[in-house]
């Protein structure tokens, strides 16, 4: 289906109003038994209350709680688990704090100190390994309840401070109190990180396992004490004088314990603690205890250490065996909690996964239907937005002849409901949207025939103005009216850099061509020339290289574009800079001013535009020097980019190798005006008529020729004030060569310039009016001047020799049916008048 203007190639009208009244009506009956055809609110429903109602019945009932349930009859056990790693830590800080206690007795009473640092180095790393493994084995409850973290962290603190008070004891530099009391602390937090587990409400069983081996941990804990306090006597020789309220503090707290113990312990565990306090080791060091104790009025025995401290090492292993029996019962007992409650909650899970997988497949059976519908929808639209309609609409921006056809493929999407209709919908917004393309296009098309119609009107006008202003300024010898005629001459020229922006914008090539390559300074000259403030132009270090002939037209409006704006925009007092150097294989030119400079949003903004071209609009017309460089640039390969400067702003532009060309065969000099413009610059000054101080003029290379001014030529004396030169493009780059044999600026061939006979030389003997009363010659003002002037003048009228009408209409013939045969066969065409008829500025053809 081809969408163009015709109402016959798609089903829109050419009619603006007509073109939205397309409706799409079902193309067959609906069916409520045919499931694509359901509406999109029923699909919906039917999709999303089946698992929503199954999942209320089961999952809302259970399931969370007894997931929550068994994640914390998980960690508990886990914790409870960690009991082991805690109790062997324990124990081991036990034996190194008891036997420091009787160190430190001994270091009391005078004794070695290397010694007792020896003896303690074993127990100190035994206790760091099973600190070591305990952290190891907390690495994965990291993520448990928060009392039993923050407990963790206070034991591996107190055990910290342990670690900083052993270097206190060979020494003895501290009281016993306070070494012992650091030790009393940490083994104080482990006991209570042991006790810290909870499995939750509803769960005594498990808290009465918790209770048991923490009391029996206590039990033993209160008897290592005591073993510590007897081992610190037998070393010292002698009881302290609190070391009896201590021990009984002691033996009093370790009952307690103990009857707490024997209360919350089962049968079995009471059995096998009666078992073990029984055992000859255990009744060893039950009766070396009792020795210590005060009978009557006696005084308490001092125990032989070693004897002790081996008695004792006996029934502390004996308690520790019967310790990790109470735990691992502890640990079985919760580990079956917890694998009893995962069961249940997996078999509850299973339930509600049953029902909810029975519901989706339900639920699938009509989601197959939308979801397929929604995805061909979905990829037929990504396809519209992102390729086909961007293809399309370049495809017309870029159009010259004749507007292609476009296709329209019809929806992908053929059921009747929502999705149906949808997908037609988007194949009707597709093809309006290619309607208007096309209309746009032809559009531009005629637009931009209309702009190139006009602009090449134009130019023709402009040359023949520019032709005419050459001619009388030849002839014209008075100052002032010759300063109009130069001020003429620059309006002109920037007339004809309108059209040819015109031209550009519109897509067509420049008229100015060279064939030969053309050195860089001429290039850069040139551009200033076409300028109207090109005194202010200060051309410096330029580069000796060419650029290619094609080029050359296209970069001299380019670079006098940015010239333009650098004058324009800053104070007429300063100069614009401009200098080229040869970079990376290329060139690079930059234009530097002095004036009010751009913002950074501004500067963003005008390098976007620099790097992408975008297409003619309103703000093309209103920014149209900007748009024109973008459009030159991206032609011609160059990178123009805006920076800002220290007062002003500079222009950057990259040459690409390409571009640039050996120096052709024929040699180009500078015109009379160019001579002019550089002699201009090395005086530093060219003044302007009516202003106040001179302004600085372009340099090219820091060359000086003469002037000649108002016809006068070199060698003459020019006048005390002095006036612009015009100065063209076409007066920069035309060939010494090419002037001679009376070619013209470009491929075209011009007029040849009338020649100008020299100018007489001044009288020898000075004018006067007679003298005065005092024998002095009287001066005539003027009368030097107006005698070169005169003598300046042609002798006789120079000859013009108009082209033959004929040839001339037959030329433009031949010319006109070229461009008509390389357009499209639907291009506007320029009219041309007949041979014999009159243009636009009244000349014959």
């Amino acid at each position: 289906m081809a969408a163009g203007p015709d109402p016959a190639n798609g089903a829109v009208s050419n009619h603006r109003r007509r073109r939205f009244d397309v409706r799409v009506v079902p193309h067959r009956r609906r069916s409520p038994f045919r499931l694509r055809d359901w509406r999109m609110s029923t699909k919906l429903a039917t999709v999303l209350l089946v698992p929503s109602m199954a999942f209320l019945l089961l999952a809302g009932v259970q399931t969370s709680t007894l997931v929550g349930r068994t994640t914390a009859l998980n960690d508990f056990s886990s914790q409870v688990g960690i009991g082991r790693q805690i109790t062997a830590a324990v124990h081991q800080l036990q034996q190194e704090r008891d036997r420091s206690a009787g160190e430190l007795g001994e270091l009391r009473k005078g004794g070695d100190r290397q010694a007792a640092a020896n003896d303690l180095k074993p127990l100190q790393a035994a206790t760091d390994k099973a600190i070591v493994d305990l952290s190891r084995a907390a690495e994965p409850l990291t993520d448990a309840d928060a009392s039993w973290r923050v407990a963790f962290s206070e034991a591996l603190e107190a055990y910290d401070q342990v670690v900083d008070i052993r270097s206190a004891i060979p020494p003895a530099v501290l009281s016993t109190e306070t070494i012992l009391g650091n030790y009393h602390r940490a083994v104080g937090a482990l006991l209570d990180l042991l006790a810290e587990p909870t499995p939750g409400q509803n769960q005594p069983a498990l808290n009465d396992a918790v209770l048991r081996y923490v009391q029996l941990a206590r039990v033993k804990e209160l008897s290592s004490r005591v073993r510590a306090q007897l081992y610190a006597a037998a070393r010292a020789g002698a009881y302290g004088t609190e070391d009896r309220v201590v021990l009984a503090d002691l033996r009093g707290q370790q009952l307690t314990a103990l009857g707490a113990f024997r209360v919350a312990a089962t049968s079995e565990q009471i059995r096998r603690y009666d078992e073990t306090s029984v055992s000859p080791m255990f009744l060893v060091a039950t009766g070396l205890e009792e020795r210590s104790l005060s009978s009557g009025g006696a005084s308490p025995q001092v125990l032989p250490s070693e004897q002790w401290w081996s008695a004792s090492q006996q029934r502390q292993e004996l308690l520790r065996q019967l310790e990790a029996g109470v735990l691992d019962d502890a640990v079985r007992q919760a580990e079956e909690a917890s694998d009893d409650q995962l069961r249940t909650t997996l078999l509850v899970v299973g339930g509600v996964v049953t029902v909810l997988l029975a519901a989706l497949l339900i639920s699938l059976l009509i989601g197959r239907s939308v979801a397929r519908s929604m995805r061909m929808l979905r990829s037929q639209a990504l396809r519209i937005a992102q390729v086909e309609l961007p293809d399309a609409l370049d495809r017309l921006k870029t159009v010259t002849g004749g507007v292609p056809r476009i296709d329209v493929a019809p929806a992908v999407v053929r059921s009747l409901d929502e999705i149906g209709e949808l997908a037609e919908a988007f194949v009707a917004v597709h093809r309006s949207a290619v309607t208007v393309a096309v209309e746009q296009a032809l559009m531009r098309r005629n637009v931009n025939a209309m702009f190139v119609n006009l602009a090449r009107r134009s130019q023709v006008l402009v040359e023949r103005q520019l032709e005419l202003l050459d001619d009388l300024e030849r002839e014209e010898s008075d100052p002032d009216q010759l300063e109009n005629l130069f001020k003429l001459d620059h309006l002109a020229a920037r007339m004809r850099r309108n059209d040819e922006s015109l031209l550009v914008l519109a897509g067509t090539d420049s008229t100015r061509r060279w064939n030969r390559p053309v050195g860089l300074g001429a290039v850069l000259l040139a551009a200033a020339a076409e300028i109207e403030q090109y005194q202010r132009v200060r051309i410096e270090s330029v580069a000796d290289v060419h650029l290619v002939g094609h080029a050359v037209g296209e970069l001299v409006h380019l670079l006098a574009e940015l010239l333009e704006n650098a004058t324009a925009f800053s104070r007429p007092d300063t100069v614009v800079v401009v200098t080229a150097r040869v970079e990376a294989g290329g060139a690079l030119i930059e234009i530097v001013d002095r004036g009010l400079g751009m913002s950074p949003t501004a500067l963003v903004q005008a390098n976007e535009v620099l790097a992408s071209p975008p297409a003619a609009d309103v703000a093309a017309v209103e920014r149209m020097g900007l748009f024109v460089v973008s459009h030159l640039a991206a032609r011609l390969g160059v990178r123009v980019r805006l920076e800002g400067g220290e007062d002003g702003l500079v222009a950057r532009l990259a040459l690409p190798a390409v571009l640039l060309a050996p120096p052709g065969s024929v040699e180009l000099d500078a015109p009379p005006s160019a001579r002019m413009l550089a002699a201009s610059a090395a005086r530093g000054m060219v003044p302007q008529s009516g202003a106040a101080r001179p302004v600085p003029a372009p340099m090219l290379n820091g060359s000086v020729r003469d002037l000649p001014v108002a016809g006068r030529p070199p060698g003459v004396g020019v006048p005390r004030q002095g006036r612009p030169v015009p100065v063209r493009a076409e007066d920069v780059l035309t060939p010494a060569a090419a002037r001679g044999a009376g070619g013209g600026w470009y491929s075209r061939q011009g007029p040849t310039a009338p020649v100008v006979p020299a100018a007489a030389a001044p009288p020898t003997i000075p004018v006067t009016a007679g003298t005065n009363e005092r024998g002095l010659p009287v001066r005539v003002p003027m009368a030097q001047l107006s005698a070169v002037t005169r003598s300046a003048q042609p002798m006789t009228a120079p000859t013009r020799t108009d082209p033959d009408p004929e040839a001339v209409g037959g030329m433009l013939s031949r010319l006109y049916s070229g461009v008509r045969r390389a357009e499209a066969e639907d291009t506007t065409e320029i009219p041309v008048p007949p041979s014999g008829g009159h243009d636009e500025g009244g000349r014959r053809q």
